[in-house]
């Protein structure tokens, strides 16, 4: 997937001023917020339960080489194989050998952001393999060419009415006058045309929320069914995993469970909780005959012992985006890649450079919502400030940003300078503010008052206020 971060304004200026996006981004601000307090309320012990999850993970990235280590052993003692791929080249390099192998010319795939990561759509048209998305958001986004605006609601950017309106382009063996004016109707017609792929495909890919050391199983967390259905009937299934999703026990994934669905959905549990372990047995009814597990580093294991390693704490919930008013406001693809929101903001620099997504921290009002409804209590303000400590360091950031922290810097280190030029320039912003007591434009500030107006400070500084009722305090105590 090609990185348009660098662009991140121009992104983010076609945002604010596409109205059917912004149509669209209503539902997330009235729906993900109030569902998720809902069923954060109904369970007192959730704020626990995040302290506990935050644990297990600490306690799993610390011993990471281990777990991981146990956990490719159970994989190979239940009939599996797991393949180690350093970069996302290795990924689809180990995954198009087991396709070739299987003489896969159909792919079958359930939501998965790694293979978004790795590009392995793209990779498989250009081999010939055909992939086919199986989750009904990544099925549509998949029939317009676009990825995902939302790591759970791939096109929540979209209407109904642009849905309907893919549906009746691309599914034209179907009769012209049905009836898709409701969900309903666009639901059960993804279903009867995808139906078939399910049965037809060679090899089915799916991504994994954990993979238990334990055991050296799977779980895939779904509302649809879609990845069921994925890994079960193709003769071939691969699991595509990073390899932070580790944990250390059945026990220890059910426990973050707890908060996942909660913080993502607003549900109590998803619907479907599919634990997989191996391939299919000589007793089972069903499932696949090989079961492969490629585990992809792609720079994670460089944010081990950093100050970035918390990142590797995340679940995938989409809690942060779903309460930042900057992704409320621009949505997914503004953010240039495949992580959007103040995930997206740390961990894109993470794995693509701070020199491709600079601007991407910047994108922050570091309100502290994301941190606060994290079921992962993950500092996302903080690691999005080290991101703009490093781009600062890089010379990375434009000229005239850097000259003016270089210009503050020089007085707030020198409290008196400060103190004079404050007094001076307050009282002087005070007048240029007028009656109205609000700026249209003010230089150097343009980038706020193009789209709102900026107040004008009192006429006098803080610390002049301060010292004022200082005195008068002194004076009412004589």
């Amino acid at each position: 997937m090609q990185i348009t971060s660098p662009f991140f304004k121009a992104n983010a200026r076609a945002a604010l001023a596409d109205p059917q996006l912004q149509k669209a981004l209503h539902h997330v601000r009235s729906g993900f917020i109030d569902k998720r307090q809902n069923a954060v309320d109904a369970l007192p012990e959730f704020d626990s339960l995040r302290d506990s999850a935050r644990a297990i993970k600490d306690h799993a990235l610390a011993h990471l080489d281990l777990y991981l280590e146990a956990y490719e052993e159970k994989v190979q003692a239940a009939g599996g194989h797991v393949h180690w791929a350093e970069t996302a080249e290795d990924a689809r390099a180990a995954i198009l050998e087991i396709c070739r192998a299987a003489g896969a010319r159909t792919v079958t795939k359930g939501k998965s952001m790694i293979t978004e990561e790795i590009g392995l759509n793209e990779f498989f048209e250009k081999e010939g393999i055909r992939p086919v998305e199986t989750d009904l958001g990544e099925y549509i986004i998949q029939l317009r060419g676009e990825h995902p605006s939302h790591i759970i609601a791939p096109a929540v950017h979209l209407t109904k009415d642009q849905v309907e309106s893919d549906f009746r382009r691309v599914h034209d063996h179907l009769p012209p006058g049905r009836d898709l004016s409701e969900p309903e109707a666009l639901l059960g017609e993804a279903r009867r045309v995808l139906r078939s792929e399910y049965f037809s495909a060679d090899v089915g890919i799916t991504g994994a929320n954990f993979l238990v050391a334990e055991t050296g199983s799977s779980v895939i967390v779904t509302n649809e069914g879609n990845g069921d259905l994925t890994q079960i009937l193709p003769r071939v299934h691969i699991v595509v995993a990073s390899i932070e999703k580790i944990v250390p026990t059945l026990e220890d994934m059910g426990q973050i469970l707890r908060v996942l669905a909660r913080s993502a959905t607003g549900q109590d549990m998803s619907v479907y909780t599919t634990v997989s372990t191996g391939p299919r047995r000589p007793e089972d009814p069903d499932g696949p005959d090989e079961y492969h597990v490629v585990l992809l580093d792609n720079g994670r294991s460089a944010m081990l012992g950093t100050e970035f390693q918390d990142m590797l704490r995340c679940i995938r919930c989409g809690a942060c985006m779903n309460h930042c008013p900057v992704y409320h406001a621009v949505g997914g693809h503004a953010y240039g890649w495949v992580y959007p929101g103040p995930m997206g903001a740390v961990l894109t620099p993470s794995l693509a450079g701070v020199d491709k997504s600079g601007h991407l921290p910047n994108a922050s009002t570091f309100c502290g919502r994301c941190e606060a409804v994290c079921p992962m209590r993950i500092p996302l303000p903080k690691m999005m400030r080290h991101w703009r400590e490093r781009e600062f360091a890089r010379g990375l950031n434009p000229a005239g940003q850097r000259y003016g922290l270089r210009a503050w810097a020089l007085f707030a280190r020198r409290p008196r300078l400060y103190r004079l030029a404050t007094s001076l320039a307050i009282p002087a912003l005070s007048l240029m503010g007028g009656a109205k007591r609000r700026f249209r434009y003010l230089p150097f500030a343009g980038g706020w008052t193009r789209h709102r107006d900026l107040p004008a400070p009192e006429s006098r500084t803080f610390m002049q206020q301060w010292r004022d009722r200082e005195a008068l305090k002194q004076g009412a105590r004589a």
